[in-house]
């Protein structure tokens, strides 16, 4: 891993951006505040559920016109949007020093593996253990679907993790989130799609508090977190970066 300082922003629900020394990456964005600078910028969209995908962020082009656009191929695109890689399941692209693989999701779309400036961010979109009360052959099935996709990713080093932590699947909130700990080991894991359930984050954090991952409790919306290495050292978290607000 390079020299690296890394801020990280929670904007909302499974929203975040991500800032390195060249880059901006945006995933997810619903709602909120966003500031964009004049870095080489990528906006991330895992599928076309509204709280994962608002279509303003076409209009970000028209400020910027370098922004590029890495979408799941469900989503519709205007014609006059320019630099959009629409990705399906399983593919891979390179684009301005990033490199992208496509992973599936166990509802619609896709979810994004990110290798930029050394860093390895994981953003699941709704790729998740949805363990919802249901008859035991669909509970069996989603199991089955979640594990699988899952499996697909042992082997592969992710520094970060965004991953849903669901407080609807009430006792079940944070099943697919320690088993996605459990095979893949990320160093870091920050919780989303809670909305504004922000006691779930702080209760699968003190719930994980002996995993060799650590989890990031999201306390506030605009929280800004703040990362850092030095040559071959791990990723550092900043606890006295980790910033509330004004």
């Amino acid at each position: 891993m390079e020299n690296l300082n890394i801020k990280i922003n929670y904007l909302y629900h499974s929203g975040f951006s991500v800032e390195t020394e060249h880059h901006v990456l945006v995933f997810d964005y619903y709602r909120g505040p966003i500031q964009l600078n004049d870095k080489v910028t990528f906006i991330f969209s895992s599928h076309s559920h509204p709280d994962h995908f608002n279509p303003v962020i076409f209009e970000w082009q028209k400020r910027r016109p370098a922004t590029q656009y890495i979408l799941s191929s469900d989503i519709p695109v205007p014609p006059t949007v320019n630099h959009v890689h629409s990705l399906a399941p399983n593919e891979v692209i390179t684009v301005d020093g990033l490199k992208v693989k496509a992973y599936n999701s166990t509802d619609i779309g896709v979810s994004f593996l990110v290798e930029c400036e050394g860093l390895r961010l994981f953003h699941a979109g709704d790729l998740n253990w949805w363990y919802w009360r249901d008859t035991p052959e669909e509970m069996v099935k989603a199991e089955k679907g979640f594990k699988d996709e899952i499996k697909k990713l042992k082997g592969e080093q992710i520094d970060i993790a965004f991953f849903p932590v669901d407080p609807r699947l009430e006792e079940n909130y944070s099943a697919g989130a320690e088993h996605f700990i459990q095979e893949i080991h990320p160093q870091f894991l920050i919780p989303m799609h809670f909305a504004d359930d922000l006691q779930v984050s702080k209760t699968f954090a003190q719930k994980m508090t002996d995993s060799p991952t650590k989890v990031i409790e999201i306390t506030h919306q605009g929280q800004q977190l703040n990362f850092s290495s030095t040559g071959n050292t791990r990723l550092l978290f900043n606890v006295a970066g980790n910033q509330c607000p004004d």
